[in-house]
């Protein structure tokens, strides 16, 4: 009897699970549970419940079910999970056709994909992790969270956070949060109203970028902020906001586009809206007033229809000492030339032609300055052609120019206009022997005539004044140039730790030029380079040239042929010593009070490359009657691997019109390095004047980047020039920024943490706009 009922016991005791997999719920497949209970339309399920609908997931301890309602409630370890999120809480509320939800006492984690650069947080993965008392699944990919934060630092302790009342999350494109603090390693670090914080599967994500806070004496404290907009594969925008304390706000906006390989531009406009400020100097206070200033800058290359392309360069401010007061930048501040450039031309054949517009003004002072350009400049050109079956060769240049030329002086409200039109023609005949590889000669024979719309006449003083009364010029420049004959020496050094052959070359080099005379060359308005020339005078420069050139052994890191080390000593001879203070080409410095001489300087060139990474170039001009380097000029690099880079200069130049001003001496040199894998890295460089014993500008920066996050600061002390429209002498700048994975800080418009406009420091997915 007992051994009967054995079975049936065993098949009743199977029986119990079986019966709760055969009632299922509507909807859902049950993948584990341990009892269920059914009221009606109402599914009430017990242990370790986990159902599927399509692909969600639910687990929890305790689910209730209303099949009519779709109206799910979840207690117990609770886990909600779909592609996109995995979301834990104590409690879910769930309805199954609206698909949304409230979580309570909620975190939860989502996937952004390989968006951001790992090196530049390490090896750890970016995915987001945000947290809550109440998530609300508000649609298909949007969450709202209450009282929460949000991090895209996934560790058991996250290295930053951002705390907020309330944000909005919609995976994979954005987050917003308000009342925004944030916290590295637990430690509040700044508050933020809004951020728009960027969670594209994209590497380029429309978005705020992180505000950088300064402090300087000029403009007290500060805060700069940038929005990036994605418009789309090809075309971006960044805007820029900054607030200074001590002298009032600007904004700004750069757009970028590629339309093609050669197809491109860049545009960028800032307005600074100056308040009044008052400073305490050794001198006593002064005060700087209220005002409004702007700049421009753009740079556009585009291709046209017809074999014609577009070029266009903008660099334009509206004040040169704002612009040397405000910018951190060591060529925006030392610059005081603004320029509008526009050029559209093209080639057909042998043929080419051309139009451009050019201003360029150069400020001697904040009052003074001096604007010249061709308004517009037109240019033909026809390429050298051969003749028949002869070693004969012409071409043809013309150019209609419209120079214009403005002296200005705004403190006694002057303007002296120069402008005048020129047009050129000069075609040539070449013949070129090159038959020897050891020797060369190319002699040509051009006739320049040229037209002038103004001149200069007498007054009744006898005094030079220009006058619309046209000029005419003609000349004819004979020319050979030759180089060689020269001479090689090889020899081979198979043991040699560098290369494995060396050679070295001499090559002289010979120039004869004749200009023939013209008359009224006084009477020229000499404005451009080309209107000083000389004639009546013959010319003759030699030179000569040492070459050395390594072949590297197989493997090298360099190339395989170098050359590591260049010597060249020119120097010109004229027949009339007034012709060498015009030769603005080879030695631009002659123009400078320099007495006439039959000789030119002396011009030494040498050139130290021994590979890619380190490098010495050096320019010296000897004037032998003066005994002394009219101008020196030295540079070079040196770069150990990836991780330090060294570059420096030294200049040096005598400018003889200027008979009690010291000769202008400089150094500059900047000195980079980082550790692997960019964990660390820094920049300190200056700007040192040596003629005055003054530092002009120099400047630290450092970075720091962790997992998840980084750090840059940046400080500079810069010596303003000696203009009486500076505040203060000089200017003590900080600036810090904070990077977190995903999303990076900025070099504003004003050029903190030493980049130009819109250089990012990790920037959405690590790139730099």
């Amino acid at each position: 009897m007992t051994l009967r009922c054995l079975p049936i016991l065993l098949l009743a005791l199977l029986a119990v699970p079986a019966l709760a997999q055969a009632q299922p719920v509507p909807g859902f497949r049950l993948t584990k549970q341990l009892k269920i209970d059914i009221n009606g339309s109402t599914y009430h399920l017990e242990g370790q419940v986990e159902m599927e609908q399509g692909s969600q997931k639910f687990f929890a301890d305790v689910v209730d079910y209303d099949s009519t309602t779709r109206l799910m409630v979840a207690t117990g370890n609770v886990v909600y999970t779909s592609p996109e999120t995995r979301i834990a809480a104590d409690r879910l509320e769930f309805n199954l056709d609206t698909k949304v939800g409230t979580f309570q006492n909620a975190t939860g984690s989502t996937y952004l994909g390989e968006k951001v650069d790992k090196s530049f947080f390490g090896t750890q993965e970016p995915d987001a992790l945000f947290y809550g008392e109440v998530i609300q699944k508000v649609g298909p990919k949007r969450y709202r969270i209450t009282r929460g934060g949000f991090t895209s630092c996934v560790q058991p302790t996250p290295r930053w956070e951002l705390v907020s009342s309330t944000a909005t999350v919609e995976l994979e494109s954005y987050a917003v949060l308000t009342n925004t603090v944030l916290k590295v390693k637990g430690v509040p670090m700044f508050y933020l109203p809004v951020l728009y914080y960027p969670i594209q599967s994209d590497d380029r994500s429309t978005g705020f970028l992180l505000p950088t806070y300064g402090a300087s004496v000029v403009r007290g404290q500060s805060i700069s902020n940038a929005f990036f907009w994605a418009i789309n594969r090809s075309q971006d925008a960044t805007f820029y906001h900054d607030w200074f304390t001590k002298r009032g706000q600007g904004a700004g906006a750069e757009y970028r586009y590629v339309a093609g390989p050669s197809s491109q531009g860049n545009f960028t406009t800032y307005y600074l809206n100056e308040k009044q400020a008052t400073y305490d100097t050794t001198a006593g206070s002064v005060t700087t007033p209220a005002q409004r200033n702007y700049e421009v800058r753009a740079n556009v290359a585009q291709v046209l229809p017809a074999g014609l392309r577009a070029r266009g360069n903008v660099d334009y401010f509206s004040s040169v000492v704002t612009r040397a007061t405000f910018n951190q930048n060591p060529y925006d501040w030392s610059s005081r030339t603004r320029s509008v450039r526009g050029n559209i031309g093209g080639t057909w054949g042998r043929q080419s032609a051309s139009m451009t517009y050019d201003t360029t003004e150069l400020f001697y002072s904040d009052t003074a300055s001096s604007l010249q350009g061709g308004t517009p400049r037109l240019s033909y050109a026809f390429a050298q052609t051969r003749i028949g079956q002869t070693p004969l060769y012409y071409s043809l240049n013309a150019e209609y120019v419209n120079i214009a030329r403005l002296d200005r002086e705004e403190s006694n409200n002057t303007e002296v206009d120069q402008g005048l039109t020129r047009f050129d023609v000069s075609p040539t005949l070449r013949v070129p022997f090159n038959r020897w590889p050891f020797l060369t000669f190319n002699s040509s024979v051009s006739y320049h005539t040229t037209r002038y719309s103004e001149s200069y006449v007498k007054d009744a003083n006898n005094r030079d004044v220009q006058a619309d009364q046209p000029l005419s010029r003609s000349y004819w420049d004979l020319r050979t140039d030759i180089v060689g004959p020269k001479f090689t020496k090889v020899w081979d050094t198979p043991d040699n730790g560098y290369a494995e052959k060396y050679k070295h070359t001499i090559e002289p080099t010979f120039t004869v030029q004749r200009l023939t005379a013209f008359d009224s060359y006084d009477r020229i308005v000499k404005l451009e380079g080309y209107d000083f020339t000389y004639g009546g005078t013959n010319r003759i420069s030699y030179g000569l040239t040492n070459r050395f050139t390594a072949k590297r052994r197989a493997g090298a890191s360099t190339a395989r042929n170098r050359d590591f080390l260049t010597l060249s000593l020119t120097q010109s001879y004229y027949s009339d010593p007034r012709a060498s203070l015009y030769d603005f080409g080879a030695f631009p410095l002659n123009f400078f009070g320099r007495e006439p001489s039959n000789f030119s300087p002396i011009a030494l060139a040498a050139t130290f490359s021994p590979s890619e990474q380190s490098s010495v170039s050096t320019r010296l001009d000897w004037d032998d009657r003066a005994g002394e380097f009219q101008s020196i000029r030295v540079n070079g690099s040196y770069g150990l691997r990836e991780w330090l880079t060294v570059t420096g200069g030294w200049s040096q130049r005598n400018i003889a019109i200027f008979f009690d001003r010291p000769a202008d001496k400089f150094i500059n040199t900047s000195t980079t390095f980082r550790t692997r894998g960019n964990r660390v890295g820094g920049t300190y460089a200056f700007y040192y004047d040596l003629g005055r014993s003054t530092m002009m500008d120099q400047r630290i920066v450092g970075y720091y980047n962790a997992q998840c996050c980084g750090v840059v600061f940046e400080y500079q002390q810069f010596n303003y020039p000696q203009f009486s429209s500076f505040a203060v002498p000089q200017d003590r700048r900080f600036n810090i920024g904070v990077t977190l994975a995903g999303l990076g800080t900025f070099s504003n418009f004003l050029g903190a943490f030493g980049g130009n406009t819109g250089q990012s420091s990790g920037g959405f997915g690590g790139r730099s706009y």
